[in-house]
């Protein structure tokens, strides 16, 4: 299916690469508030850049179709516009993934942040592709799952019966009195990896546990408390990937 004549004009076009900006921009500036690395002009830029390319696909297609299509027929050539959105797909792929790191106690940050620009990236091919309806569902939709299943996630892991701390302690042997602490409570020790074994002038010993707590004591803060009242721990903290 061939596009109409007024694909191309500077208002449709101004249109599509306007709105591409601005979607994306909208959900980058979620991001910029939380201090997140990726934000605001970052998601815009890979909204206009996506917009851009499909637009370059579907300009190509319309001229091998139309004023290119002698030459086209003369030489067999073929045109996919497809896998101009294949390839900014693999393109954000990479930027995404340097997005991910991986920072202190093991914990990987910036899932969300390389999640994020893809999905900004396919909603500028939208707008590129002059898909309004769906830029303004996926926009609705991805502002949701940021902003508004945030705390709910939050709110879910926190109840969730499995649980994983980092705690700092005396001695390696305090780990038994950890572990003695957990099953007493019903819990269950899933795995302990030690970060530090021994004490140094900077560190105390320590190791992250990665609990299941017994139904009739599975509040985390709970377990916090009871473990942080131990006179041979000096820090415990919940991680929360």
């Amino acid at each position: 299916m061939t596009m109409n004549s007024t694909s191309f004009t500077l208002g449709s076009l101004t249109l599509r690469l306007i709105l591409a900006m601005v979607s994306a921009g909208v959900i980058g500036y979620g991001r910029t508030r939380r201090g997140r690395t990726a934000g605001f002009r970052t998601y815009m830029l890979t909204g206009i850049g996506a917009a851009l390319s499909i637009l370059l696909a579907m300009y190509l297609y319309e001229m091998l179709i139309g004023p290119w299509a002698d030459t086209v027929a003369a030489v067999g050539m073929k045109f996919d516009a497809s896998r101009y959105a294949a390839q900014v797909l693999s393109g954000v792929g990479f930027l995404a993934g340097g997005s991910i790191i991986v920072i202190e106690h093991q914990q990987v940050e910036g899932l969300t942040t390389a999640t994020g620009l893809f999905a900004s990236v396919c909603m500028g091919l939208a707008a590129g592709a002059g898909f309004y309806l769906c830029v303004a569902v996926s926009l609705i939709l991805i502002l949701l799952a940021l902003n508004v299943m945030a705390p709910m996630e939050l709110r879910f892991k926190r109840r969730h019966r499995n649980i994983t701390l980092f705690v700092e302690f005396d001695s390696v042997e305090n780990v038994e009195d950890i572990s003695g602490l957990v099953t007493s409570r019903d819990g269950t020790i899933l795995e302990v990896d030690f970060e530090q074994i021994e004490k140094t002038k900077d560190r105390y010993p320590s190791a992250i546990f990665s609990l299941r707590l017994a139904k009739d004591h599975s509040s985390h803060s709970e377990i916090l408390a009871t473990i942080a009242e131990q006179p041979y721990v000096y820090s415990v903290e919940e991680l929360i990937s």
